[in-house]
C-alpha cells in the first residue's frame, strides 16, 4: 500500500488483490440500490448495471480521473418514471424524459460557469428545493403500501431485516442493508413458495442486456425532465461531501461545472439505451470514510465489474423474480427515507418557518406536488413535482421576504 500527500489532503492507493477487494465492497455497496430502482419501475436491472458502470467511467473521464464517487440508479427519478409507465404504456417515453434530465444537468453546467454557483443557489434555495424532495418521497408511499399489502407477513420481514442491518450489524452489513433486506425476503419467500423460479430456468447464462432507444414526447418530459432541479442540489451535497471525506475541495477543482457534465452526460447515455437517470452515490462515499483508501481507480474497477455482471442474463432472471412483497418492504423505508431527506435538507440549511414567505412556499410545493394539481396548456400538461417546482420558484422569487 503506498500513500502520498497532495494539496488538500492524503490519497492512499493501492494495487493488487487489494484493489480488487476493494472495489468488489465498492460494487456491493451500490449493488442493492441500483438495481432496485429497476425493479420498482419495470426496467431492466441489468441495463441499470451497465449504465451505472459505463456512467461512472464517463464521469471520471471528464472529472479528470481525480473525484472518487459511484454513479448509480437514482431514487429521485422514480415516481415520474411510474407514472410515464402507466399514462403511456411504454417505458421508452419515460428514457426519453431520463435523457431530457441529462439535458437539464447540461444547462446548469453551463449556468454554473457563466454566472457562478452562489446565484444559482438563489434561485433554488432550500426552502424551494427541500420540499421538492419530500414531494418525490411522498408521491411515493401508496406504491410502497400496495406492493406491501400484497403480503404483509414477508413485507414485515424485509422491513425489520433492513432495520436491524441498519442499527445492529456493523461493518459491511451495515452498509448493505438493502441487499441483506431483499436477500432475507428473498429466502423466506421462496421458502414459503412465493417465488417463481421459471424466469430463471429460461433463461441463457450470458447475453446482451435488454437495450431500447428513447421515444420523446413533450408531456412525458415534462413530467420527469424537472426532478434534475431537485437532483442538481443534491448533486452539489454529494460532491461537497465526498469532498470532505477526501480533504479535497471538488467544487473548485476539477469544478461543479465538470461534475454536473459528467452526471449529464452519464444519464443522458442511460436514457438512450433503456437506464435509469444517473446520480453520485452517497452509499460509495460512507465506503471511502470507513476504509480511508480514496484511489479513484478503485471506483473505476468497480464500474468495470457491473459492466461485466450486466451481461449475465441468468443473474438478470434471478433480479426480475423477486416478489412485490419483498421489495414493498423494502420501498416501505426507501421512500420514506427520500422524504427524510427534504426534512433534512430544510433542518441542515436552518430554513426558518417563523417567516410567513418560506411557509407559504414550502405548502404550496407540497400540496401542488402531492395533490395531484395539473394545468393544462395546450398539448402540454403541467403536474406534479413539474408544477409544483415551477410554482415554488415563481412564489420564492414573487413574495416578499418579511417577517
Amino acid at each position: 500500500m503506498v500513500e502520498f500527500q497532495e494539496t488538500l489532503g492524503v490519497y492512499t492507493s493501492v494495487g493488487g488483490w487489494k484493489k480488487v477487494v476493494l472495489s468488489l465492497q465498492h460494487f456491493i455497496a451500490m449493488f442493492g440500490a441500483t438495481v432496485l430502482v429497476p425493479l420498482l419501475t419495470g426496467l431492466d436491472p441489468l441495463v441499470a448495471l451497465f449504465t451505472a458502470g459505463l456512467g461512472t467511467l464517463i464521469f471520471h473521464f471528464v472529472t479528470k480521473k481525480i473525484v472518487p464517487v459511484f454513479l448509480g440508479s437514482s431514487f429521485a427519478f422514480i415516481g415520474p418514471i411510474l407514472i410515464v409507465k402507466e399514462q403511456y404504456g411504454d417505458l421508452r417515453f419515460a428514457t426519453g424524459g431520463i435523457v431530457a434530465a441529462g439535458s437539464v444537468y447540461l444547462l446548469f453546467a453551463l449556468l454554473v460557469k457563466i454566472i457562478g454557483i452562489k446565484r444559482i443557489k438563489k434561485l433554488f434555495p432550500p426552502v424551494v428545493t427541500g420540499p421538492m424532495i419530500m414531494v418525490i418521497g411522498l408521491g411515493l408511499s401508496p406504491v410502497a403500501i400496495n406492493w406491501a399489502s400484497q403480503n404483509w407477513g414477508l413485507a414485515i420481514i424485509v422491513l425489520i431485516t433492513v432495520i436491524l442491518s441498519t442499527t445492529v450489524f456493523k461493518g459491511l452489513f451495515n452498509l448493505i442493508p438493502i441487499l441483506i433486506g431483499v436477500s432475507v425476503g428473498y429466502i423466506v419467500a421462496a421458502i414459503t413458495g412465493n417465488v417463481n423460479f421459471e424466469p430463471i430456468t429460461n433463461s441463457q447464462l450470458i447475453s446482451v442486456p435488454k437495450f431500447m432507444l428513447p421515444k420523446f414526447d413533450l408531456s412525458a418530459i415534462m413530467l420527469i425532465a424537472p426532478v434534475a432541479i431537485a437532483t442538481f442540489m443534491e448533486h452539489i451535497g454529494d460532491i461537497t461531501t465526498n469532498g470532505a471525506v477526501v480533504e479535497k475541495n471538488f467544487i473548485e477543482n476539477p469544478g461543479l461545472h465538470r461534475t454536473l457534465i459528467g452526471d449529464g452526460l452519464a444519464t443522458m447515455f442511460a436514457g438512450f439505451i433503456g437506464g435509469p437517470a444517473n446520480t453520485t452515490y452517497s452509499e460509495n462515499t460512507g465506503v471511502l470514510a470507513l476504509t480511508k483508501v480514496y484511489d479513484p481507480a478503485v471506483l473505476r474497477l468497480a464500474a468495470i465489474f457491473a459492466i461485466f455482471m450486466s451481461f449475465f442474463s441468468k443473474f438478470g432472471s434471478i433480479l426480475q423474480t423477486i416478489p412485490k412483497p419483498v421489495i414493498g418492504g423494502v420501498s416501505l423505508i426507501l421512500f420514506g427515507m427520500i422524504a427524510s431527506v427534504g426534512i433534512r435538507t430544510l433542518i441542515n440549511e436552518k430554513v426558518d418557518f417563523s417567516k410567513p414567505k418560506n411557509l407559504i412556499v414550502a405548502s404550496l410545493i407540497l400540496t401542488i406536488g402531492i395533490g395531484g394539481a395539473n394545468i393544462k396548456i395546450g398539448t402540454v400538461e403541467f403536474k406534479g413535482l413539474a408544477l409544483a417546482a415551477i410554482v415554488g420558484i415563481i412564489a420564492n422569487l414573487l413574495i416578499p421576504d418579511k417577517n
